[in-house]
């Protein structure tokens, strides 16, 4: 592993940390195993790393479920372990047009046994419990449907009324169990939906085989992300991919920001900095050492203690008797780390102070200190604690809400402003992938990661929680079970039939309907989910659907990309799509309407104006006439245009095969000549 040693004569700028930061996150790990500048070496690829399986599913899907070799853990009977299941419905045929993501299973997220659903629901509980040893045979339960996203903000809706209304109103005992519960609940699911999330980048970042498209993938990780946000369920489809690099690039600057103030305030302390990274490459969490040989010359010395949160290791006397892990590294005449049989190289006893993760706001955040196990334990429960106190015993004053309300609006004012480390959802995100990290890493020494693994598990609250050997043991016999089910004609094809026949809704139902049906199944708890009757077409309305759905989404990020698309995308793609809108007429929506009038407006090209007019004649509704008239009362609009409006417009031509094109722009120009 890399070791930065301290260069008490460095001073980099601020301009230095705001370029070069981001770029020193990407270096891999054995880059300067020996010397600052030697070459970076390949990045792993990933049957080294990760490889896929697909399970054909009867009914027409596939089960894709990526396995990681997880030679972090010491005592796994086999180093490879499923990591993530995804559930693609494609109706039984090749066309990716109608195909449909259904649901995510992280293989290590299990149903809680009762001893620790009854620890959860137990007030200021910060403290696993124990692990769940064995799965029953039934199948794991997903993290998320893909796609009914908007579910889960109906569900937190009716789960937030439904506590405020009826459970707080029975007393404190009962309100502060509930909500409790309820809080270790969500928290348990952020923490593998984290985990899933890192395994399906990592995945995509080494090049493997391409298990989705980027524009499944980057939903996929939308979605994942979206999970931690109120309304993050009703995001468009059309913006996901953009949330996603949005939310990736603050992500990786955060990285670079913390990667580059963590080393200067190791440097300035006279302390080693190592980042640990993933095998991306890039940097999500550091360690500090000291040199014991330091500790002896620099007794006493000052220290600031702003950022790195650990006490002064120089006044530290049991340093200098230290029992715990330490390592031999060698470093040559000049500080730089060498291989032990490189002459010159003088052995330096090196003892880790603490862990951090890079992933948090403003400064590094601390998940490990190797000589006082409280610190990061007191961090990781500070906020949680606060919440605690001001949901359950605040509240019961008059002034219940005024008090909650002004007490979080001060501690995230404060602590966001001071970039303190004690946000105990940035430190959820962090300590997932750390236990991802120690779980796929081989390179950390053994006795080292043992160390690191059993210091994180004392720090976890969550009773729910599972230590990571455990959780390898869940994931293997919950993708048993997984497979088990999908094979069974009463498990995974019976469910996909019934999400096929609750898809068919919207294509029988107005808003009204949909909206009492979604009510119905809320008040029952999910037991009733309005279906229709199956009929031998039903596989065809919804290939029809599908695809125009797919073929509507491309034209609107179409229309949205620019004012003039000729240049910036394929044309002959375009036309395609708006062929089969124009094909499919009456069932097109308004959003299909409103991106073919831009592309009218956002195109030179005779054919695709041609096609446009076309296909909004057909749609026929409303808004497509409407669209229709404004484009014809566009002064600049050439006469041959507005004359094919007023034909389209006065004979709408019925669904079909679109007739032969015309260039509406040589036969106005030899009209003018």
């Amino acid at each position: 592993m890399p070791l930065h040693p301290r260069r008490p004569h460095l001073k980099t700028s601020m301009l230095v940390l705001l370029v070069v930061a981001p770029l020193l996150v990407t270096i891999p790990v054995s880059a300067v195993r020996t010397n600052a500048q030697t070459a970076t070496p390949a990045t792993p690829t990933a049957p080294d790393l990760f490889r896929m399986e697909r399970t054909p599913i009867d009914g027409g899907a596939e089960l894709i479920t990526i396995h990681g070799k997880l030679d972090g853990i010491a005592n796994a009977e086999d180093n490879w372990a499923p990591l993530v299941s995804v559930l693609r419905d494609t109706l039984g045929d090749a066309n990716h047009e109608n195909d449909r993501l259904r649901y995510v299973w992280p293989l290590t997220y299990t149903r809680p046994t009762l001893g620790q659903r009854v620890s959860s629901a137990i007030p200021f509980l910060y403290s696993r419990v124990g692990n769940k040893k064995k799965t029953n045979a039934e199948a794991p339960p997903p993290v998320l449907d893909l796609a009914a996203a908007d579910r889960d903000v109906w569900n937190t809706i009716f789960w937030t009324a439904l506590q405020s209304l009826l459970l707080d109103t029975y007393g404190a005992p009962l309100k502060a169990s509930s909500r409790s519960y309820r809080q270790n609940i969500s928290n348990y699911r952020k923490s593998h939906v984290i985990r899933a999330l890192s395994v399906l980048t990592l995945y995509q970042a080494v090049q493997g085989e391409q298990a989705f498209s980027p524009t499944e993938l980057s939903e996929i990780q939308a979605r994942l992300m979206l999970t931690d946000k109120p309304f993050g369920g009703l995001m468009d489809t059309l913006r996901l991919e953009e949330y996603y690099e949005k939310t990736a690039s603050q992500n990786h600057d955060e990285r670079g920001h913390n990667w580059e103030l963590l080393r200067q305030r190791a440097e300035a302390e006279s302390l080693y900095f190592e980042p640990l990274q993933m095998p991306d490459g890039n940097a999500t969490h550091a360690l500090l050492w000291v040199s014991k040989t330091d500790l002896a010359s620099q007794q006493g010395k000052s220290y600031e203690k702003r950022f790195l949160n650990i006490d002064n290791p120089w006044t530290d006397k049991r340093l200098l008797r230290w029992q715990g892990h330490s390592e031999t590294r060698y470093f040559d005449s000049e500080s730089r780390l060498v291989n032990a049989d490189t002459p010159g190289g003088r052995p330096v006893e090196m003892i880790p102070l603490a862990l951090y993760g890079l992933d948090h706001p403003k400064i590094p955040v601390l998940l490990v200190d190797f000589r006082d196990g409280l610190n990061p334990k007191k961090r990781e429960m500070s906020r949680r604690a606060l919440q605690d106190v001001t949901n359950n015993v605040l509240s019961l004053s008059s002034f219940s809400s005024v008090s909650y309300f002004l007490g979080r609006t001060v501690y995230d004012f404060a602590t966001g402003r001071r970039g303190m480390d004690i946000n105990q959802p940035s430190r959820l995100r962090t300590y997932s992938q750390l236990k991802l990290l120690l779980s796929l890493d081989g390179s950390m020494r053994p006795k080292l990661r043992k160390e690191v693994s059993s210091r994180l598990e004392k720090v976890a609250i969550n009773p729910l929680e599972n230590d990571l050997e455990t959780e390898t043991s869940l994931a293997r016999q919950q993708y048993k079970a997984l497979l088990e089910y999908a094979r069974s004609a009463d498990g995974l094809p019976a469910k996909l039939d019934r999400d096929r026949r609750a898809e068919m809704v919207p294509l029988r139902h107005g808003k009204v309907e949909r909206t009492l049906f979604r009510v119905g199944n809320i008040l029952t708890f999910g037991k009733y989910t309005h279906r229709e009757e199956a009929e031998p077409e039903m596989e065809a309305r919804l290939n029809v659907a599908r695809r125009l759905n797919y073929h509507t989404r491309f034209l609107r990020e179409v229309a949205q990309s620019g004012p003039r698309i000729d240049v910036a995308w394929n044309l002959d793609e375009v036309r395609r799509s708006l062929r089969f809108v124009a094909d499919q007429g009456p069932l097109a929506n308004g959003r299909a309407v409103v991106a073919t009038a831009k592309i009218f407006d956002r195109t030179d090209d005779d054919e695709t104006r041609r096609i446009c007019i076309e296909s909004l004649a057909r749609i026929g509704n409303p808004k497509a006439r409407k669209e229709l008239i404004r484009i014809s009362r566009n002064s600049d609009l050439a006469p041959a245009w507005k004359d094919l409006i007023t034909a389209s417009l006065n004979n709408p031509r019925p669904a079909g095969p679109l007739a032969a094109s015309v260039n509406i722009g040589t036969d106005e120009a030899a009209r003018q000549q």
